[in-house]
């Protein structure tokens, strides 16, 4: 056999070598696709790391208020469910709910949460809507609301006289009120001194600048239960109050972005999933991203864990609280509350607990 020939059969094998490659290539993909269509390693629609739906699909880039004990956030970026819908998300840290509100009317934020009674107070002021519950109204999470007296404090009728702690913009005000008729006394046998956040009324506690205090949040309530002239009195399920928690955005955003804010709720919804069912994982999360304990995110998680919706009870929370904000005078004209919720986006994404006006 030449040389030529030689170099010849040489290269027929190469070429056939690359040409079975290549067929065993396409088949391997072919294959692949087939099995994601048919499921076969198609991921779940639970994970964070698939995607969603094209139909779906409305990028949106948002500044989220928000408080360091919440999780839900939190974890909705670090496992991806954000990123899963399409949402750009920044978190922006406030000390209570109601200064995260209040972002919005500056526009440092773009969508914020808190109870009925600064959202209520938002929605009053400007060109923003309800659109969503949190679904923490519940007698675990009034439970959740501890009253830290000092010593000398051993029964209600012992306020009389003194100082008593109310964060500014939230609903403490509306708390002290029924909590003080409730127990024969009104605002005027009392002090209220108006702080920014509960780390400031843990200071105040602890050096006698002012006698008690509600407070929320495994990690703060132990940091008050450290206190040696202070004691728990009561907790807020002892009281005929309960708050309800709301997400509100600009009506602007809601135009603008109809789906991306339907997906931000679906991402939330499904990051609340996740930390019921990963509790361990999320006070890892919480940890890592706030330093907040590992033993206190556990404990916080049976009554802070959303479950997104609307329902007659939480607009019956909101009507409650309003009429109270209307006669005191917080909120000056009265509005119509019905006007003030747009729940479009919550019926797409969590269309079976949307109860209201069904």
């Amino acid at each position: 056999m030449t040389n030529h020939h030689r170099q010849l059969r040489s290269w027929l094998g190469l070429a056939t070598v690359l040409l079975l490659t290549a067929v065993l290539t396409a088949c391997g993909g072919n294959g692949a696709a087939h099995g994601a269509s048919t499921g076969a390693s198609a991921v779940p629609s639970g994970s964070p790391s698939a995607s969603a739906d094209s139909s779906l699909a409305d990028p949106i880039k948002v500044k989220i208020a928000d408080i360091v004990t919440n999780p839900v956030f939190r974890v909705a970026k670090n496992k991806g469910f954000f990123e899963k819908y399409g949402i750009d998300a920044d978190i922006v840290t406030f000390a209570t709910p109601a200064e995260g509100i209040n972002s919005l009317f500056i526009k440092q934020t773009d969508i914020a949460w808190g109870a009925d009674f600064p959202i209520l107070n938002a929605v009053s002021k400007g060109d923003y809507s309800i659109v969503a519950a949190t679904g923490t109204d519940t007698d675990a999470a009034a439970a959740q609301w501890k009253l830290f007296v000092r010593n000398d404090i051993q029964q209600a009728s012992d306020l009389k006289g003194k100082k008593l702690s109310t964060l500014r913009g939230t609903f403490l005000p509306y708390l002290w009120d029924e909590y003080l008729q409730a127990n024969n006394l009104s605002a005027k046998d009392v002090s209220q001194i108006g702080q920014g956040g509960l780390d400031e009324a843990y200071i105040a506690l602890q050096k006698g600048e002012i006698d008690a205090a509600w407070v929320t949040g495994a990690a703060l309530i132990a940091k008050f239960q450290s206190i040696k002239d202070a004691h728990e009195l009561t907790d807020m399920s002892k009281t005929p109050v309960r708050i309800g928690g709301d997400v509100i955005a600009p009506n602007s955003l809601l135009k603008e972005h109809p789906q991306g804010v339907a997906n931000f709720l679906r991402a939330v919804d499904e990051a609340s999933q996740f930390i019921a069912s990963n509790p361990d994982e999320t006070a890892d999360i919480m940890f890592k991203e706030v330093k907040q304990p590992r033993d206190a995110t556990l404990r916080d998680l049976t009554t802070s864990n959303w479950k997104i919706g609307f329902s007659q009870a939480s607009f019956d929370s909101l009507s409650s609280q309003k009429q109270y904000m209307v006669a005191n005078g917080i909120i000056r004209n009265d509005f119509d509350l019905a006007a003030k919720l747009n729940l479009d986006a919550a019926k797409q994404a969590v269309p079976d607990r949307v109860a209201y006006g069904q």
